[in-house]
Order: structure tokens, then C-alpha cells, then sequence
């Protein structure tokens, strides 16, 4: 039968959407950055006579100091550079000469690299759900698979925000780094599919999100090249700006003397181990802007204090301010993948095409697989799908030794095995939330995150109804004759999916029979989780950390929900947003412009 083996072909999923594998490092050269103001963080140690000056005169301090050079924080710092002094630190490296993130044949292999300067770091959630999260200058948009789209007008309208200037900054970032994908034959397929099965009306082309069946943008160029948030930083003030890379925050400096607490300044470590103290200028409008993520934002405030007072205390952080709310409603959106097998191998597109229905299923497309001369090569490690089902091991059980004699002979995927595409169903506004908490007083370790996938059945009913519309999509007759393998049955089809090693979660016997069972064994992640930081309990409506000054949080922590289809394209136009905004709120309403 055509699915006979087919597992073997869904093993590309972990290297695509789980993402987390072990490999040997790419080859980078970070002597070489296109803009003069990015620098090695060992830089700053020698910088009292060149460092950027601030408006309010001081060498070594800035009127803002950005934390996180990810998919806000370069917009952010951009902007605010036009008419203030910023210092952005980023903690992982630069992307520029990185080809296995520049490049979309490689965008596998820039998630595969695992080692401890990766543009990505792997994590687990306490779901058992396999995840990432950027180190790179550009976050997010360094790693992803590159749609773009903007947010519902309802979303913008939910949160609160200047529609004007919203409209002003999404082309902002549009002219500068978002491009018209050449739509791939499978993408094409698809939205043919998506439009029998009802998703209706094709749209077209378009950065909006609007019901029925679209095709979005891309940061990928038409030569396959990613263009990410670093690039931003071109549009920013070379004589005001500055980026550190290899700058890990440690932790928020405050004066703790007056009512509140005030922020003035950060603790980082450079490339080379040693710490370096970077200070705000002493004026009342200077801020330390954090735009980590949703995973970096709520563990740095906690390592600075700020946070739950008994989990603070249990790790002994010195308590700056009390917050229970910090690190709460955590979510992210559940995604199941239907995998596709073709006769023939297939163009390797990202996702192109999608499918928006009004009780928020989503439906995607990926295919193909890719991979250029330069890029890394990898040993796929102890949590990749053909070491075996290591989740139907209970976690304490995977020993060091267990996890070898899975490893023991298995071979590097060929490139064979990758022929065929995915269905990607993905659940909008989860009602399913969780938390994050700090294991450890290490920012370069990652907290303990719980997401809670599927606790509301709302969440559970749409999953099913996405999945049977998948199914559907699958056995269509658009699909069947791409694929030139005939209609196979819903189980045979889902079995792959089950089979597969997608997350640690362990398989029950009913997955293929019962949707709902398919659903929670098979739950994988696309990266957009969010919250931990909402707005009214940790920061105001202008995104000011509440109970402190000087402090702001730019980036997805302070979401309760993720925006579009796929959130980078918002986050990207927020820090356009805030930094404008800010700038207006000091200078007038010319600022910015």
C-alpha cells in the first residue's frame, strides 16, 4: 500500500516542526557585520571613549536600553535611535553570515543545531510538546518558516491600539524586509482543496486576515533568502545606536530608595564570561525596554526580582516588587500535521497558502525538503523520531542509557525519505492556559513552561473539527492526483501521524479511531506561544511594568492571544508601534514620521 513506510517519511515533521535535534554547528563568521554599530559584547568593556553618547550628555549610559534584539527589539531600538541614544543587547549571535539561517533549503537545519550557540534553544514543555526558542539577532524571524500577515482589524481594536498608526508602521516593515512568495505546486493544491472543502472566498494575495482561503506573505526572498528583523536595525541612527551580540542579561539593576522601584540599568555577560553593568542617563523618560519574548520576558523579571514573592524566596531572589500574576497565562496554539506521502519528491515550500475559518481552524501547508552544500549536517539525537518511541518511556525512566540504545545505529535521514507535504491544523486563541517558573537562578537555562494543551474542551472541539477538515482535504480529488497515489483510509492516513515520534507524549490505543485521542497524543507546536506579562496585571495599557519605574515590556509576553494566522508580522510592526509612540509622547506628533 502506498503508506507502507510512510513513518519513515514522517520523520522530516521533528525536523521541521519539533525542531529540536542534536547536531554539529554551522560554520559563522561574526568578525564580519554589515552595520559598524554591531559589536561583540567584549566590545563594551573598551568602549568609555567611543561608546554612543547620550542626549543628556554621559558616556556609557543611554536613554533607552533595549533587551532582546529578537523580532520587536529591532524595530524598537531602530526607531528610538532616530532621536535618543539605545543600547540593544542580544545574547545570541548575528544571522548575517550564517547560511543556515539565511536560507530557506536550510531552514531544517538552523532548528537542528542544538549546540550552545545555536540561533535556536531547544525546550520541553511539561506537556511533553517539543519547542524552541530564538538566540539569534532577528529572534523569531532568524528561525521561523517566514509567513507573514497582519493582525485581524478585531485584534487591534482589542488591545487597544492607534489604527492609524498601526496602518503606518505595517508597511514600514513590509518595504523593508516582506516579499510575494512564487507559489509552490503543493501550496497551489492545497488552496484548491481548501476552496472544495468550503473555505471560501479566495482572496488571493494579501497581508490581511480575512476569512476563507488566502495566500500570505514571506521574509523569504524570491532566491530563497531569509530576510530577518536585524535587517531593520539599517533604518536606525548609526551615531545613536548601538547592538551588542553574545550579550546575555543577567539581570535588571534598580534604586530601590524611593517609593517605587526605579530601573537603572543591567547586569550582561559578554562572549568571554566576563559581566558588564550598562546604565540608563538619569532622567524620568529613560527606560530599560525588555523585548525577550514570551519566554526571555517573564524569567528575566523574575531573576531581577519581580515576581511571585514565594517563588522568588524559594530561589532566594532578592524581592524588588510582588507580582502573582508574572508568568501566569502562558499559551500557546496546539497544531497537529497530517503528513502527505507523494510518489515523487516535491518542491520544498515553507507555508504559503492558508485557510482561515470563522471558528478559528486554521489550516497550513509545508512540503519538500531542502538543503544546501554549506549547511550543517546532522546526527539526529535523543529526541528525533527514528531513535524510536522513546514517548512510551515515562520520563523518569529515560536514562542516559536508555536514550543510547535508542541512538545506537541509526542512521542520518536520507533525502529520500522526504516526499511528500503537510496539512497543518492549527487551533486560534487557545482557552487552554498554563504558566511559567523559574528552575533555576541561570537566565542561559530555561524555565519550566506549562501550556496545558487541550485542558478546555473548546480547544478539543475545534481540533476535531480541524482534523476532519484535513482528512477531507487529504482524500481530495486535488490532492490525490498530485500525490499519483490513490485515496487511502482516514486510519492508514492517521497512523502516520501516530507512529511518529512528534513529542514525548505517551500513545493510547484508540489514537487512529477517536479524533479527540488523536488530538492530545499528537499535539506538536508552531512556535507561537505567548502571554506570561498581560496587560492590567504586570504591565499598563502603554506596556509600563506596573509598580515600577522606568521599565517597559515590548513582545508577545503581553498578549492573550497570538494575532494572524502567524504572529511575526504583528510583533514586528508592534516595536515600529511603540518605538513611534514613544518617540511621540516626548517630541510631538511629528516624531517618528
Amino acid at each position: 500500500m502506498a503508506l507502507v513506510g510512510a513513518v519513515k517519511l514522517f520523520f522530516c515533521l521533528v525536523l521541521w516542526l519539533s525542531c529540536i535535534l542534536s547536531c554539529s554547528q554551522g560554520k559563522q563568521n561574526f568578525s564580519e557585520f554589515p552595520y559598524p554599530f554591531i559589536k561583540r559584547a567584549s566590545w563594551f568593556s573598551s568602549s568609555s571613549s567611543s561608546s554612543s553618547t547620550s542626549s543628556s550628555g554621559g558616556n556609557n549610559a543611554y536613554d533607552y536600553i533595549v533587551v532582546g534584539g529578537g523580532t520587536a527589539g529591532c524595530p524598537l531600538a531602530a526607531t528610538l535611535s532616530q532621536n535618543f541614544s539605545v543600547l540593544l543587547l542580544e545574547r545570541g549571535g548575528a544571522p548575517f553570515s550564517n547560511a543556515n539561517v539565511s536560507f530557506l533549503g536550510n531552514f531544517h537545519i538552523a532548528l537542528a543545531d542544538t549546540s550552545p550557540t545555536s540561533a535556536s534553544q531547544a525546550f520541553a514543555s511539561t506537556d511533553g510538546v517539543i519547542n524552541a526558542r530564538a538566540r539569534v539577532l532577528g529572534g523569531g524571524t532568524g528561525i521561523n518558516a517566514g509567513f507573514y500577515t497582519r493582525a485581524s482589524s478585531s485584534f487591534i481594536n482589542k488591545v487597544g491600539w492607534d489604527a492609524k498608526l498601526v496602518n503606518e508602521s505595517y508597511p514600514w516593515v513590509e518595504k523593508q524586509i516582506v516579499h510575494r512568495p512564487k507559489l509552490a505546486p503543493w501550496q497551489r493544491t492545497v488552496r484548491d482543496s481548501l476552496l472544495d472543502v468550503g473555505v471560501s472566498p479566495f482572496n488571493g494575495f494579501t497581508y490581511d486576515h480575512v476569512y476563507g482561503t488566502k495566500i500570505g506573505g514571506t521574509i523569504f526572498d524570491r532566491f530563497g533568502r531569509r530576510h530577518t528583523a536585524a535587517e531593520l536595525l539599517a533604518s536606525g541612527n548609526p551615531q545613536k545606536l548601538t547592538v551588542l551580540v553574545h550579550a546575555t542579561v543577567q539581570k535588571i539593576v534598580f534604586d530601590t530608595s524611593g517609593k517605587q522601584p526605579k530601573a537603572v540599568g543591567v547586569i550582561f555577560k559578554d562572549e568571554k564570561g566576563e559581566q558588564h553593568q550598562a546604565l540608563l542617563v538619569n532622567g524620568p523618560r529613560s527606560e530599560i525596554i525588555l523585548s525577550s519574548g514570551a519566554i526571555g520576558t517573564p524569567q528575566m523579571l523574575m531573576l531581577s526580582g519581580i515576581g511571585p514573592k514565594a517563588e522568588l524566596q524559594k530561589l532566594k531572589i532578592p524581592l524588588v516588587l510582588d507580582n502573582e500574576f508574572v508568568g501566569k497565562g502562558m499559551a500557546d496554539n496546539p497544531m497537529n500535521s497530517i503528513f502527505v506521502p507523494t510518489k515523487s519528491p516535491v518542491q520544498q515550500s515553507l507555508i504559503q497558502t492558508v485557510g482561515i475559518t470563522k471558528k478559528g481552524v486554521y489550516i497550513e501547508a509545508s512540503s519538500g525538503f531542502g538543503q544546501s552544500s554549506d549547511s550543517i549536517h546532522c546526527h539526529h539525537g535523543i529526541v528525533s523520531a527514528e531513535i524510536g518511541q522513546l514517548s512510551t518511556i515515562p520520563p523518569k525512566q529515560r536514562t542516559p542509557e536508555a536514550i543510547q540504545a535508542y541512538i545506537k545505529g541509526k542512521r542520518d535521514l536520507p533525502h529520500e525519505a522526504f516526499k511528500g507535504g503537510f496539512i497543518l491544523e492549527k487551533i486560534a486563541t487557545p482557552f487552554s492556559t498554563g504558566e511559567l517558573r523559574l528552575v533555576n537562578t541561570d537566565v542561559d537555562d530555561n524555565p519550566s513552561v506549562t501550556f496545558n494543551y487541550f485542558k478546555h474542551p473548546y480547544d478539543l472541539e475545534r481540533c476535531v473539527e480541524g482534523i476532519r477538515m484535513a482528512m477531507t482535504i487529504v482524500q481530495s480529488e486535488h490532492v490525490t492526483n498530485y500525490t499519483q497515489l490513490g485515496k487511502e483510509s482516514v486510519e492508514k492516513i492517521l497512523n502516520v501521524s501516530v507512529s511518529a515520534n512528534v513529542n514525548f507524549i505517551p500513545r493510547h490505543p484508540n489514537d487512529t479511531s477517536s479524533l479527540e485521542q488523536f488530538c492530545k497524543d499528537t499535539v506538536i507546536t508552531i512556535w507561537h506561544y505567548h502571554g506570561g506579562c498581560h496587560v492590567g496585571k504586570v504591565v499598563s495599557p502603554e506596556h509600563n511594568v506596573l509598580g515600577v519605574q522606568r521599565l517597559r515590556i515590548v513582545d508577545g509576553s503581553t498578549f492573550n492571544e497570538s494575532p494572524g494566522t502567524n504572529p511575526q508580522g504583528t510583533v514586528l510592526m508592534m516595536g515600529r508601534y511603540m518605538g513611534v509612540k514613544i518617540l511621540r509622547d516626548r517630541l510631538g506628533r511629528t516624531a517618528g514620521i
